[in-house]
């Protein structure tokens, strides 16, 4: 059973999903119905990855009950703005074929657009509508979320940005601790950059594990949750595979000295595209 994690805003959510990133929209039904019978109970959509249909087609074949799966999905930068968010939310529950969402993040802050904050203002009211039950960010830094919750009143409930043993990003996470906002790592695996550092093969030589194993248990340990993606069922199986070993206080120590603040993918304050 997948621990879950407390939002604040009094719901939860699941601590390991799975994510739809570069997931083909022809197979994406598959292996989001694959994916929920093996036990996953998350699934991390967003519009730009153009599998939306696939992931609502999934959530029905899985015959899994609606209100045991938590579907995220995101509003891209094109849609930035007020009523363009809110069209684009709406776009988004007419290709997933939903009611609702359980999470509606605003995928980049894009910060020279000068309209994240209007667009975090459509989504508290897409939450207010009940199209969307919690409402996040991803990719955001300090300021950004300084921003918005000091305008709004409103603190998003999710951060999703990237983590992982060569970006650890301490800072963040101590901000989101004490907002109460739900770190959530996307390239959780870091490209497999860390797979052949010391520490990594030493947790997985003592625990019979993958080196992938031995990373996304670090993620769950630093209490974050995490969002890896496989289109194999036995990479599906294999990361969900997390829950009969811990790492020590010495190897998580050991992973904590990788941190070299060194970004797969880009920089949140630049990243712009449309």
């Amino acid at each position: 059973m997948t621990p879950m994690l407390p939002l604040n805003d009094g719901r939860q959510i699941p601590q390991l999903g799975f994510g739809l990133w570069q997931v083909p929209a022809a197979s994406t039904a598959e292996t989001t119905a694959t994916a929920l019978k093996l036990g996953y109970r998350l699934v991390d959509g967003a519009a730009i990855y153009g599998n939306e249909v696939g992931l609502g087609e999934g959530v029905r074949a899985s015959g899994l009950p609606r209100e045991d799966i938590f579907v995220t999905t995101k509003v891209w930068n094109s849609e930035q703005g007020f009523d363009s968010a809110i069209r684009a939310a709406e776009a988004s529950l007419e290709r997933l074929g939903l009611a609702h969402v359980d999470l509606l993040l605003i995928h980049w802050p894009c910060p020279a657009r000068g309209l994240y904050l209007d667009t975090w203002r459509a989504l508290i009211r897409l939450r207010e509508e009940g199209r969307a039950l919690s409402i996040g960010v991803s990719n955001f830094q300090e300021a950004h979320l300084e921003r918005i919750i000091g305008e709004t009143g409103v603190t998003p409930a999710v951060n999703q940005v990237e983590i992982n043993p060569r970006l650890q990003q301490p800072a963040l996470r101590a901000f989101h601790d004490r907002h109460g906002i739900v770190t959530q790592s996307w390239t959780p695996l870091g490209q497999g950059q860390s797979f052949g550092a010391a520490p990594v093969q030493a947790a997985a030589r003592r625990t019979g594990k993958s080196p992938a194993q031995v990373i996304l248990r670090w993620h769950l340990q630093i209490g974050a949750a995490v969002i890896p993606r496989s289109t194999r069922e036995a990479g599906l199986r294999e990361n969900l595979d997390l829950f009969d070993f811990a790492l020590t206080e010495a190897e998580m120590a050991a992973m904590a000295t990788l941190d070299e603040g060194r970004r797969c993918g880009p920089d949140p304050a630049q990243f712009d595209m449309a």
